[in-house]
């Protein structure tokens, strides 16, 4: 048994506009997509490796096609998952509550037995990460104009999280690989299972530290008081990788070239000295 417990108009109903039941949190979560874990093994050619388009620490990724047709990338969380059921929770509750051109689009869910699932519109060009990043591996051709467009997309985004959400939300784990692309190069904000919502009366929240080495605001870091400046200079970071073209972190360069924040304040500062 898990966690959860839902409301359907129909017993057996394969999926559809049902109401999730639950305390704290999901509770104001209505109305989300529920899909069976057997339709998305369909979708997925019983999960094919030939359809995994991506992984991480929470599990795989595959391309699948719904059952209306519309192409989908299915996030299966495996058991042993770095992102845990409330982090899932997060994610859903987030994310289906925000709609923006510069977010990723949730469809729904599928919570049956032990498995926990999410299933999200298709994007053909996979993240920054891979196709920017990725060692040259990708066909994309990033222009200067590309890449500013990029980076006004996700600042778009995030000013949309940061401002036009009420609360707040602040996503805590802005990086290359969270930034997926559409066929246009489009950017999108994805992995919301970190993401805190700050109520307008509060100037920080103090969590425990979460998200990606290489992209933590110091006061962040040190103190474990996160705020909307967090998310912004983990932007500032993806910034210089998108207009470097480079990782922020390579350890098979040498010493003083491995992380790219301290060789850009070297050549910002260290040749006034």
């Amino acid at each position: 048994m898990n966690c959860f417990s839902f409301c359907s108009s129909k017993k057996g109903a394969s999926s559809g506009k049902q109401a999730i039941e639950g305390d704290g949190e999901l509770s104001s979560i209505k109305n989300i997509n529920l899909y069976t874990y057997k339709e998305l093994r369909v979708a997925t050619d019983n999960f094919s490796l030939a359809n995994k388009i991506g992984e991480g620490g929470f599990g795989l990724v595959y391309k699948g096609r719904l059952k209306n047709g519309r192409v989908a990338a299915i996030k299966v969380l495996s058991a042993g998952s770095k992102q845990g059921v409330r982090e899932f929770l997060t994610e859903i509750k987030v994310i289906s509550e925000v709609e923006h051109e510069n977010l990723v689009k949730l469809y729904g869910c599928c919570v049956e037995g032990n498995h926990r699932i999410l299933v999200y519109g298709y994007l053909e060009n996979n993240s920054l990460a891979k196709t920017l990043l990725g060692g040259g591996h990708s066909s994309i051709q990033f222009s200067w104009q590309t890449r500013h467009t990029i980076c006004v997309g996700v600042a778009r985004g995030l000013a949309y999280l940061h401002g036009d959400v009420h609360p707040h939300v602040i996503h805590r784990d802005i990086k290359a690989s969270n930034v997926l692309l559409d066929k246009d190069l489009t950017p999108k904000i994805s992995d919301f299972g970190l993401a805190k919502f700050i109520p307008p009366n509060l100037t920080h929240i103090s969590t425990h530290v979460a998200g990606t080495a290489g992209y933590l605001a110091p006061e962040y870091a040190m103190r474990g008081q996160v705020t909307r400046k967090s998310d912004v200079y983990s932007f500032g970071v993806l910034l210089l990788e998108i207009v470097s073209g480079r990782c922020n972190t390579n350890r098979r360069l040498p010493t003083e070239e491995q992380y790219l924040l301290e060789r850009e304040n070297y050549h910002a500062y260290g040749r006034r000295k």
